[in-house]
């Protein structure tokens, strides 16, 4: 049986909160994320006609965010000033040896496959705050990348940014965000 309208307005409503994080990653402005959330809200609603299941109601909702923000940035880039990347860096080098393997500190945990960590719905949280806490400019490169899956030359277009520069951005946040992923999830007792 499907769902009325009215669960699926429930649904959207309990969604909005993470809409707006997520918004605010792409969009400083909290009225501007709130508007956006907002004009997402309501495209979900006219849009449930055409909403076949195939998808999960969420990924369905955020594909439609998607698709505003990349409207959004593609429209607000004219007004943008030229992006710079973080000046509080991870030093990279530190990380490895001179014969370029893994610094004995800085050897990558073992994790546990994917496969069965997205069935512990607490990942998911971590990870969202994890995200949330990246420099805002590191997670505007990498929900872009990683989240929205546009290709780099997009991402470069719509930022201003060179190719280099969004590789070494996009290869700092996985860094910062293995290092709290290690630290808030997979060197919990009980999760390793």
């Amino acid at each position: 049986m499907r769902p009325t309208a009215i669960s699926y307005s429930s649904q959207l409503e309990a969604l909005r909160p993470k809409l707006i994080a997520f918004t605010m990653l792409q969009v400083s402005d909290r009225g501007h994320a709130e508007d956006l959330v907002q004009d997402v809200m309501l495209a979900a609603i006219e849009g449930l006609s055409s909403y076949s299941g195939s998808a999960q109601f969420d990924t369905w909702v955020y594909s439609i965010l998607r698709y505003k923000l990349i409207d959004y940035i593609r429209k607000s880039k004219r007004e943008r000033q030229r992006f710079i990347s973080d000046d509080n860096e991870v030093d990279i080098d530190t990380m490895f040896d001179t014969r370029d393997h893994w610094d004995l500190d800085a050897t990558p945990c073992h994790w546990q496959s994917p496969e069965d960590l997205h069935l512990k719905s607490n990942f998911w949280e971590i990870f969202d705050l994890c995200l949330l806490h990246l420099p805002s400019n590191t997670a505007r490169v990498f929900a872009l990348r990683e989240l929205m899956d546009l290709d780099t030359a997009e991402i470069c277009e719509c930022l201003d940014i060179s190719e280099q520069n969004c590789w070494t951005i996009l290869h700092r946040a996985r860094l910062k965000l293995r290092s709290c992923l290690e630290k808030g999830w997979f060197l919990k007792e009980g999760n390793v």
